[in-house]
């Protein structure tokens, strides 16, 4: 009699605990990367009122099985499947991260490791990425530079350091390269005019600051009497970022010494200056009056003494300016150099306005690529034009300083800031864990799980190394289902009660046996 009222009360214990796991899920079914658990039961030892016996061929009797009485149930294990992924929430926030896949984010407290699904992240007062509901920092790679190019360090994890003081700025960097394309007219009216064809083009110097270099172009060798396909170019003018030249308004009648500024030789210097500008390693091909191609190869220019001159050559019946193509007519490159070191003030230059161009601003030349302008007809109109960088992409076109202006998350993890000056920079990579019973892990509140021995050891490095992604802009809500839950509540209720009636019938007996008394 006894035996049953022991195995109530196990009954309602075991049912109680049920409940408070239940209450526990959907207490946290808004949770960020909750896990849902589940608690299981298992039945109690048995008291053996009678062993079994096997059949005995002598006797001819039949086995007998045992009587056993059981003693009620207890837990026998809650389970948590910890990488079963819960629904997906976009929030438009970069610094929220969803796990794709069965990898864990890794955060420290600065002495202890943990391991979480959640990823709601913040940036702290040093820039450094972290948990926003506890400040534990996220683990990660940090970015080295190797030949000038960013690559990620996967030597040690450390604390993600994006929005450090040195993220936060990209350096400026010179103009290398440039180019002049589109279509040089023949027949354009500036062609035939003094003034000439004018060509714009924007450079950088080593402390960002942005240059505007103008070109003037006219027939060679003078407008009188031109050869055909030859062109003379210079530079006229150098202006700032105001928009202002570089040398000193001439109506100046003090020099940077004080003495009286020379019209004529301010005049003189200046076309000096930017003749000087232009270094003619141009090695296109001379052309005769009437365009042939006359030697392939010859430089025809005076890298100092004269304008550059460029001479067009026919190719797919198209007048533009010879490209390399092999070694046997030795095209040479179609660009020359900008050589900008020439109107630097390192030494005192009474033509230069005080301080318009930083000392040291142009330590190297810029390449400016032709190979894209054509001498064809269009209707006396010119299209050409000049720019930064190269003709198809921005290699060497030089930038300002800038200001991070935005940071993404790839799919591998990978953090990318982008700045106000078009540049973009690696500022670190998030690493993740996977183990092999990822179950095993122990709860630490707070969204976080550490290691035990039957979790096994976390395998540490790049989550798509794992088959699984970052989803940047998304949090991975609870797995918790209230329809099962309602539904284990219900049977767990109904369980509880029987359990109850249990001993409440079990007394009804007692009181009878004690009734016999009287």
């Amino acid at each position: 009699m006894m035996r049953s009222l022991f195995s109530g009360v196990a009954g309602l214990k075991t049912h109680q605990t049920r409940m408070d796991v239940i209450g526990n899920n959907i207490a946290n079914v808004n949770t960020v990367g909750y896990k849902a658990a589940q608690a299981n039961f298992q039945d109690l030892v048995y008291q053996t009122k009678s062993n079994s016996s096997g059949p005995n061929p002598n006797t001819g009797r039949a086995g007998v099985n045992a009587k056993q009485i059981g003693l009620g149930t207890s837990l026998a294990s809650i389970y948590s499947n910890v990488t079963a992924a819960g629904s997906a929430e976009t929030t438009g926030n970069p610094f929220d991260i969803r796990i794709n896949g069965e990898s864990f984010f890794i955060v420290s407290d600065g002495n202890s490791q943990f391991y979480t699904r959640s990823g709601a992240f913040t940036v702290d007062a040093d820039g450094t990425l972290c948990m926003s509901s506890n400040g534990y920092t996220v683990q990660g790679y940090d970015v080295v530079e190797n030949k000038g190019e960013q690559q990620i360090s996967t030597s040690a994890l450390v604390p993600l350091k994006i929005m450090s003081p040195k993220n936060k700025t990209s350096d400026p960097a010179a103009t290398e390269n440039g180019y002049i394309t589109g279509i040089l007219d023949a027949n354009s009216d500036a062609l035939t005019q003094k003034t000439g064809q004018v060509v714009d083009m924007k450079v950088y110097d080593n402390e960002g600051y942005r240059y505007t270099v103008k070109y003037k172009i006219l027939p060679s060798p003078d407008s009188t009497s031109p050869v055909k396909g030859q062109y003379k170019i210079t530079v006229t003018d150098m202006l700032d970022s105001n928009g202002k030249t570089i040398f000193r308004d001439p109506d100046a009648t003090k020099d940077s010494v004080g003495g009286v500024l020379d019209m004529d030789k301010y005049a003189e210097n200046k076309e000096k200056f930017f003749t000087q500008a232009l270094n003619g390693n141009f090695n296109g091909q001379a052309v005769d009056d009437k365009g042939k191609i006359t030697t392939p190869g010859t430089a025809i220019t005076d890298a100092f003494a004269t304008p550059l001159v460029i001479g067009f050559s026919t190719t797919d019946g198209v007048h533009k300016v010879p490209s390399t193509v092999n070694d046997k007519d030795k095209a040479g490159d179609n660009s020359f150099n900008l050589n900008l070191n020439s109107i630097l003030p390192g030494t005192p230059n009474e033509n230069l306005r005080p301080n318009a161009v930083p000392a040291d601003a142009f330590t190297k030349n810029i390449k400016v690529d032709l190979a894209t302008l054509k001498n064809i007809d269009n209707k006396g109109t010119s299209t050409i034009n000049g720019g930064n960088g190269g003709v198809d992409n921005t290699k060497g076109s030089g930038w300002s300083v800038g200001t991070l202006s935005s940071v993404s998350v790839g799919v591998d993890g990978r953090i990318t800031g982008s700045y106000t000056n078009g540049q973009t920079r690696l500022l670190g990579q998030i690493a993740s864990a996977i183990f092999s019973n990822a179950s095993g892990l122990e709860k630490a509140g707070d969204n976080l799980y550490v290691e035990t021995m039957n979790s096994g050891a976390p395998v540490i490095g790049d989550v798509t190394a794992n088959g699984g992604s970052y989803a940047s802009g998304e949090l991975e809500m609870s797995n918790v289902d209230l329809s099962s839950e309602f539904t284990t509540m219900i049977t767990t209720q109904r369980g509880f009660q029987a359990n109850s009636r249990i001993i409440t019938v079990s007394d009804t007996l007692l009181e009878e046996l004690i009734n016999l008394k009287r």
